[in-house]
């Protein structure tokens, strides 16, 4: 009993070995959610390995290549024939529109008063042809007046003619006086010289009805001249108007209302959604293979659940570096050519409204076309 004392003393002077300081109490809670933390990580990295061993796609079959693209669509710019200014644009970016629809209208005033001054122009020369016309008539009446003349004194010349033949017999004959003789000469050679004076009008007569002709002529030509000004004045103010020339999308304004431009100046940019390919690259040995009209079945990234058919409508005859959206050095190392893959013309109108530029997939191409598609490749695309 005289040495419990002693124990218990011992027992009470040693430290109890689970009690800790606050110190060590923080240190090891920041080294078990430390512990934590790595554990989760280790969890999340193998859930997403075993879902890309599942989800990945299956190993491309000998004869079909593949490449990353985009989806892009021939641009058209909707621009002003002549210069003037924007009175209003009808449409916004993004919006889709229809052929013919209207999609900006140009200022007319000054082309709308230019119009009027040909239109009264016009009026004018249709005026101008009538006075020509009467011109004509009255031309040729003077004429025809003037050959009468001519008649008449050459009738009259005949009878001064006979008449100073007679006169000459009878003074040969001593008959008649030379008095009367020396009278016939002198009234024949009057007449003779009236005959001359009256073809000579009538030339003159000949010459003023050519004259009014030509000014017929020239009027009737004055009439097409304004009537085509007419013409072209409201060519430019119907192109003023400006349209759609093709289903598509708007993708720019690149001007505004109140702007002004010059001839040419460009208001809207528009992707025809008629013509829409996927742009990929191929290396060598692959694009080589490539047909053209070979059959392309594209896969978008927004939407991989369905595979659009396409053709190969262009395999670049230069080769050229990859694009620059490829990442590592090896593959920008490496020679590629250009591949472009137009979407099914039907499809696309099935579905015109809902198509978009820009959008990145995949272009799987057969480079054997007695390869059959894999049933993940086969096309799906939407009712």
């Amino acid at each position: 009993m005289a040495d419990s004392p002693t124990l218990a003393a011992q027992v009470a002077a040693t430290p109890r070995a689970t009690a800790r300081t606050p110190a060590e109490r923080e240190r090891h809670t920041a080294n078990a959610r430390r512990l934590l933390t790595i554990v989760a990580i280790f969890l999340c990295a193998g859930a997403a390995f075993l879902a890309w061993q599942w989800f990945k796609p299956n190993a491309l079959p000998p004869g079909i290549a593949s490449s990353n693209g985009r989806i892009e669509a021939t641009e058209i710019d909707i621009a002003a024939k002549i210069a003037g200014r924007i009175k209003e644009i009808l449409v916004d970016e993004g919006d889709f529109v229809r052929a013919g629809q209207v999609l900006a209208r140009m200022d007319t005033a000054v082309l709308v008063a230019q119009r009027k001054e040909a239109e009264a122009q016009q009026e004018r020369a249709l005026i101008g042809i009538d006075v020509a016309e009467s011109q004509v008539k009255q031309r040729e009446a003077e004429r025809a007046a003037k050959l009468a003349l001519v008649a008449q004194r050459e009738a009259e010349l005949d009878g001064d003619q006979k008449r100073l033949a007679r006169s000459r017999e009878l003074t040969a004959r001593q008959i008649a006086s030379e008095q009367r003789l020396d009278d016939d000469r002198a009234k024949f050679e009057a007449t003779r010289a009236a005959v001359s004076a009256a073809n000579s009008d009538v030339a003159a007569a000949e010459a003023a009805l050519g004259t009014a002709k030509a000014e017929v002529v020239r009027a009737r030509s004055d009439i097409e001249a304004t009537r085509a000004t007419v013409e072209r004045i409201q060519a430019d103010i119907d192109d003023s108007t400006l349209r759609s020339p093709r289903d598509g999308r708007v993708q720019y304004r690149v001007a505004q209302p109140g702007e002004v431009l010059s001839a040419g100046g460009r208001v809207l940019n528009l992707v025809d959604l008629g013509d829409v390919y996927m742009t990929f690259f191929l290396p060598t040995e692959q694009a080589g293979r490539v047909a053209l009209g070979a059959d392309v079945h594209v896969v978008l990234d927004a939407v991989p659940q369905y595979v659009a058919p396409a053709r190969a409508t262009f395999v670049a005859d230069v080769a050229q570096f990859t694009p620059k959206t490829v990442e590592t050095a090896e593959e920008r190392e490496k020679l590629m050519f250009r591949i472009k893959a137009r979407i099914d013309p039907d499809l696309l109108q099935k579905h015109i409204s809902r198509v978009k530029t820009g959008v990145p997939g995949v272009a799987y191409v057969r480079l054997d076309p007695t390869v059959d598609w894999p049933p993940e490749l086969q096309v799906r695309v939407p009712q």
